[in-house]
């Protein structure tokens, strides 16, 4: 069991990183620092809109529309922190 905690703790860490390098790429594009003419970043945001976007939608469901402020990545990224930060350790202790 301590396995699967331990492969979850580094799914989520990369799921993470995922969601940072989005929303740090998504404002080089709105303040035209990097181009969506360039094919590779279209690709890369394509790819990582493909990663996160299965995260983020039943958040936007739940969320108020708040217009051009999107804030599913900022909650998502809370409830990952959640779960390894209170959950994965408390499974941790009582499984060990």
């Amino acid at each position: 069991m301590q396995i699967l905690l331990e492969i979850l703790d580094i799914v989520l860490t990369v799921v993470t990183w995922f969601i940072i390098i989005q929303i740090v790429l998504s404002w080089l594009v709105a303040f035209n620092v990097v181009s969506m003419q360039n094919d590779l970043v279209r690709q890369m945001v394509e790819s990582l809109n493909r990663i996160t976007e299965p995260l983020f939608r039943p958040v936007r469901k739940i969320m108020p529309d708040l217009g051009m402020i999107d804030l599913a990545p900022m909650v998502v990224l809370l409830v990952i922190m959640i779960v390894q930060r209170s959950i994965i350790p408390r499974l941790w202790v009582q499984f060990a």
